[in-house]
């Protein structure tokens, strides 16, 4: 079996699913019982001066079925004293040694209030330190949280006064509400940040009671804007990590990827794009702690299956393969081809590509009632949109096309490349109507 053992800025676990820092790593009871269940690290629910939260904190997205797509929540900090916090962390790493646990903070910003806390969760015996500079709700008010994350300046320094005393690594957890994210990623690394995780949670409402006419999550006749996690938040998560990844200012600063993490699959394509660790919540909240189970198993097939013997070996495997678009090769030519054999006749690709796409597929109804369609392979630019959501596996495939034209980029293009060298595109000649 390949060796799934992560190490994150020195910090070592068995394997690289942690607990992010939220509900699921509250109480050292739930992170035990995490680490009896497979879980090779934690990171614990942000401390600080404890707060009172409201009673009603989540929400959620649902599609086609599926429940919370994307989770809102308006859950603030610990609302457990520091002492019992303290307490809790001592005992789990005493019980888990071989285990990662993090501790999360978020204090006002003072040098003497970020020297207290981080002096304190050492004294625990913890691994490290995580500064979140990503909550976009209820701290930020008070100037925490994403308040820092979205100024640099603020940002450096806060990690700055970190360091003056932190014995372990300190890791810096950014906020996806800002611009651009390698901003606040060079400035913790200024500011001598020994890891960055990333993402926190998005700014987000998800919806309306169409009946009280109040946002959720309801508290009394009001609600709030929250943090969105889970599945729906992955692809911008996997585009922050694979920027701040591909950065030379922040390129080999390790990275804990976090957002929408529910199988081994989405582990796997984090590492891909730079991250030495993940760090999953929604996925716990919907699913229990035991899901862990599938995601270790499932990683390591799939490594052994790529004669991969370590996990260290895959990240960052699929970084170089991102490019700005004007490095895009114009000549690589593919096009949907159909297995009539597989096709149930739903014309769907047909209603897509003929109102949202290009009319590059032609349907008539067949003597037996169904809808045939083809493709018309002279119009068709391979856009992808009609395998998308032909809702048969296999039944639409994208397929490359031999031709004679070497790779050209825009780039090339735009600097004066032969127009010749330049495959021609699809034209139409539609008339409205027609």
């Amino acid at each position: 079996m390949a060796d799934l053992t992560a190490n994150l800025a020195g910090i070592e676990s068995p394997n690289p699913f942690w607990l992010a820092s939220g509900p699921p790593a509250n109480t050292g009871d739930q992170v035990a019982r995490a680490f009896e269940a497979g879980w090779g690290g934690a990171v614990w629910k942000t401390i600080g001066e404890p707060i009172e939260n409201t009673w009603s904190r989540y929400s959620s997205v649902d599609l086609n079925g599926t429940r919370m797509m994307g989770l809102n929540n308006i859950e603030l900090i610990t609302d457990r004293p520091l002492e019992v916090n303290f307490k809790e962390i001592r005992e789990v790493k005493r019980r888990y040694p071989d285990h990662a646990v993090v501790v999360s903070a978020m204090v006002e910003s003072t040098r003497e209030a970020w020297h207290t806390i981080v002096k304190q969760i050492e004294e625990t015996g913890a691994d490290g330190v995580e500064l979140n500079f990503g909550c976009p709700h209820g701290m930020s008010e008070r100037g925490m949280g994403s308040a820092i994350g979205q100024v640099p300046e603020y940002c450096s320094q806060i990690t700055e006064w970190a360091k003056e005393v932190a014995q372990t690594p300190v890791i810096v957890k950014l906020t996806p509400n800002i611009t651009d994210i390698r901003a606040a990623a060079r400035a913790a690394r200024a500011g001598g940040a020994d890891a960055i995780s990333l993402i926190n949670t998005i700014n987000s409402i998800t919806g309306v009671d169409l009946e009280t006419l109040t946002p959720r999550p309801m508290v009394g006749s009001q609600s709030s804007h929250g943090g969105y996690c889970g599945p729906a938040v992955k692809p911008i998560a996997l585009n922050m990590v694979s920027t701040i990844a591909s950065d030379p200012q922040t390129a080999g600063v390790p990275i804990s990827g976090i957002g929408g993490v529910t199988t081994w699959r989405d582990a796997a394509e984090f590492i891909l794009l730079g991250a030495t660790n993940v760090q999953v919540c929604t996925a716990v909240m919907h699913y229990g702690f035991r899901i862990v189970e599938g995601m270790i198993e499932g990683l390591s097939n799939y490594l052994d299956g790529k004669g991969i013997s370590r996990l260290s070996d895959l990240t960052g495997l699929s970084v170089g393969r991102v490019t700005d678009w004007q490095h895009l090769d114009l000549n690589y030519i593919i096009k949907a081809e159909i297995d009539q054999d597989k096709c149930i006749g739903c014309a769907l690709c047909y209603i897509a590509c003929n109102d949202g796409a290009h009319q590059a597929i032609g349907a008539k109804r067949s003597d037996e009632g169904r809808t045939d369609v083809w493709i018309k392979y002279d119009d068709c630019v391979g856009c992808n949109l009609c395998s998308l959501v032909c809702p048969v596996e296999g039944c639409i495939t994208m397929v490359e096309q031999d031709t004679d034209y070497q790779p050209l980029t825009w780039a090339e293009h735009e600097a004066g490349a032969d127009p010749a060298t330049l495959a021609p595109r699809p034209k139409h000649d539609l008339t409205i109507g027609g």
